[in-house]
């Protein structure tokens, strides 16, 4: 039996030695070797059980994982409280494919998908609309609160129960935070400690208007990569939380910075919970500082590659929302897109655009007067996750646009400015 170096209760000793069964010493084993990797301390419990994991697509190439599920299924092993999902990779009715594209995504890619999601369902999905990148959003409802340990993965979702809601979770692998819902633990090292959340970077914006969420994270992501910024500057132009505009800019910066760079955890000065209630007592003696400005934003967003075989050719596809769009920025682009055609004089958008969001947050915008109206404009809502269609070779070689840095890093996608979207897929403006 592995002999452990952090401190583990006589339950967790009883755990690892096999008294619960072999999947759950095998499980123990995993989580303690992890910790101690890391110098972990103990194993901390979560407070908060309601789980969200990455490996939401059933990927004909993850083989180890499918027969992994059915030992912890055969085990009796599941999620208490229930566990949400990233998004699901296929949408045919609501995102156009070719006969090609649909035979390589079905048959080659993700050909184990509905037995997977049959495998998750036993583990403890919450239900079906649990498939979302944005599982803390309000129509969602899987929200801890601040100083919550919870056990979840995915970039963007960590980075925002991080430094939004004020949770504590490291990023780690979806196995090994299932392994750790399952066994309510979490290893007790990094964002979990008071320490680990401390800033090593202040970061000082000097901008003359309210920065691209997309753009600014994306900066600080690339300057800072795995360490804790702490910003300052940035609260001129944000409202105070619970705002839904400063939620889905958070949403979005905090993608940014996660996939440009490898952020776990931001502090947004008078903004974010801890910020606010610390202060600058977050920062770590001997700090780095990175002062952003206009020129600096100007240079980022220009430095970006360009993927495309022909810059200024018709886009194939444009995806907005990545991560998932909150309620309040599908309203707001709903209104952008009828505004902006009848600027053009088109009636329908010049390229074939998909705003994606979660199902429940789909759910409850066709209750309102504006999904008819998005409709009209020739846009598509889905569930989808882009980044799964891009991954698509087929449909990835395509000139894709989006509004999305984590789509771009990621993806062959060409990014552009919120304003520049709507120009081009309005018909107001041609691609350059």
């Amino acid at each position: 039996m592995y002999e452990p170096k952090m401190k583990l209760t006589d339950e967790e000793k009883d755990i690892l030695a096999g008294k619960k069964g072999e999947t759950y010493a095998k499980m123990m084993e995993v989580l303690v070797r992890y910790g101690d990797a890391f110098g972990a301390t103990h194993l901390a419990p979560l407070t908060y059980k309601k789980a969200h994991f990455v490996t939401s697509f059933g990927l004909s190439l993850l083989k180890p994982v499918y027969p992994l599920m059915d030992e912890l299924i055969q085990a009796g092993c599941k999620v208490q409280e229930g566990f949400t999902m990233d998004p699901r990779p296929l949408d045919y009715k609501n995102v156009s494919c070719s006969p090609i594209e649909k035979l390589v995504s079905s048959v080659f890619m993700y050909s184990k998908q509905k037995d997977y999601e049959k495998q998750l369902e036993a583990i403890g999905l919450s239900d079906p609309s649990g498939f979302t990148c944005t599982c803390y959003l309000e129509q969602v409802g899987n929200t801890p609160k601040e100083g919550d340990i919870i056990s979840w993965s995915e970039s963007s979702a960590v980075v925002f129960a991080n430094s939004v809601l004020g949770a504590r979770c490291n990023r780690n692998s979806g196995i090994l935070d299932m392994f750790g819902s399952i066994l309510e633990r979490t290893p007790a090292f990094g964002f979990i400690t008071d320490e680990g959340r401390k800033a090593t970077w202040k970061i000082i914006v000097k901008t003359t208007k309210k920065p691209e969420a997309q753009i600014l994270g994306s900066a600080i992501g690339m300057k800072v990569m795995a360490e804790v910024p702490y910003v300052e500057g940035l609260d001129r132009f944000l409202d105070p939380l619970p705002s839904e505009d400063t939620i889905s800019y958070l949403k979005d910066f905090g993608a940014a910075t996660a996939s440009n760079g490898a952020v776990g955890l931001y502090h947004i000065e008078g903004i974010t919970p801890e910020a606010k209630r610390l202060g600058k007592t977050l920062l770590k003696e001997n700090v780095q500082e990175y002062v952003i400005d206009d020129a600096e934003l100007e240079r980022v967003y220009a430095s970006y590659p360009m993927m495309w075989k022909k810059p200024s050719c018709k886009p194939h596809k444009c995806f907005i929302g990545c991560p998932h769009l909150t309620f309040k920025q599908l309203c707001d682009w709903t209104d952008a897109l009828v505004e902006g055609l009848a600027k053009s004089g088109k009636k329908k958008l010049v390229v074939d655009t998909v705003l994606t969001t979660s199902p429940a947050v789909i759910k409850a915008f066709k209750e309102t007067d504006r999904y008819e109206k998005l409709l009209s404009t020739g846009a598509h809502l889905s569930y989808i996750c882009p980044l799964m269609y891009a991954d698509n070779p087929i449909s990835g070689a395509k000139p894709l646009m989006t509004n999305s840095n984590k789509l771009r890093t990621y993806t062959k996608s060409r990014y552009f400015k919120d304003e520049d979207v709507l120009a081009i897929i309005t018909g107001q403006k041609e691609v350059a």
